[in-house]
């Protein structure tokens, strides 16, 4: 194993999936590399380095600070691993966990989106310039968990350039590096400005992760979220509920019945949708209209039900205090 590894990092790709192939006792260790060799994911260049990628050296066992801090420099918000620390370091652990890892970036608005366990995953957004953060066992004989950054690659040598430790440009061969990502199931998440959507997300997994960001508290960055939704799925009826419930917390009812009036034109059985644009409506003071937006819900069978009636019974309430 250690002869395949020495002869990864120096060969020329032909000789070297070549060798792979040819060991394999030693590839059945290294799945996805090998399915790298006929399966380069379409559309991602031989050959990327994100060199704008900031560096912090870690101090010892602190290496989830300088992780995030990385990411979230490059996305946008300056800081540095000092001032994550007690957000994210468990001393009783020495290190952080996965949870702290994905909740911290969303308490500086920004979201942290989970990967799919893929190298393909991991090379699409390291081409799209999102620097990927990984976990990692780097213990020669025990455990060890580490937290680093990759932020390129190459085809022709095989080899993953990280932000790691104390090294700015850390290089592994796809082999070497994927023996480390296996413990660990894979895990790697990137960290984007809300309105930037990752390159492998999907729709489901994009609302999941605003979802971490509206608890986070940051109400703009959430709205700069589903907007950037919206734009990739036009169609997304939980993107646009998920957009109307935040411009409506913040006050801004017109944008709010603006985005429910399109969702309604393209989900007009959606008894949600028509019980949040009247509600929203009456709150506007327009109950004649939102009293018959509510009618139409109120004749559907759905498991909102008890909502549509409640917000029934409050626009005419309403109605009834003004004496009409």
């Amino acid at each position: 194993m250690q002869a395949l590894l020495r002869l990864f990092r120096g060969a020329r790709l032909p000789t070297l999936w070549a060798a792979v192939l040819a060991l394999s006792g030693c590839a059945s260790l290294i799945p996805q590399t090998v399915d790298l060799r006929t399966q380069w994911p379409d559309g991602v260049p031989r050959a990327v380095e994100l060199s704008q990628v900031p560096f912090f050296p870690q101090d010892e066992f602190q290496c989830g600070p300088a992780a995030l801090a990385t990411v979230l420099t490059h996305a946008g918000k300056g800081i540095r691993p000092e001032a994550l620390v007690d957000e994210v370091w468990l001393p009783a652990r020495r290190g952080s966990l996965q949870l702290e890892m994905l909740a911290t970036p969303r308490r500086h608005g920004r979201v942290s989106y989970r990967l799919e366990p893929r190298y393909a995953d991991l090379l699409r957004e390291v081409a799209a310039g999102h620097p990927v953060v990984v976990l990692q066992d780097i213990g020669p004989l025990l455990t060890q968990w580490h937290y680093a950054v990759v932020n390129g690659f190459d085809y022709e040598t095989g080899t993953i350039l990280l932000r790691s430790g104390l090294q700015q440009r850390q290089q592994m061969s796809f082999t070497a590096f994927e023996r480390t990502w296996i413990p660990g199931g894979y895990w790697a998440m990137v960290v984007v400005p809300p309105d930037r959507i990752p390159a492998t997300a999907t729709e489901q997994r994009w609302l999941d992760a605003l979802l971490g960001l509206a608890r986070g508290g940051d109400a703009e960055a959430t709205v700069r979220g589903y907007t950037a939704a919206l734009q990739r799925w036009p169609d997304s009826l939980p993107a646009a509920v998920g957009l109307a419930n935040q411009l409506h917390a913040r006050g801004s009812l017109d944008e709010a019945a603006r985005v429910l009036r399109t969702a309604l034109q393209r989900h007009p059985q959606s008894v949600i949708v028509l019980n949040n644009l009247a509600q929203t409506l009456s709150d506007q003071g327009r109950h004649g209209e939102a009293l018959a937006l509510i009618r139409r819900a109120d004749d559907t069978q759905s498991p909102f039900a008890g909502e549509v009636r409640a917000t029934r019974q409050l626009i005419e309430e309403r109605m009834r205090a003004r004496g009409g």
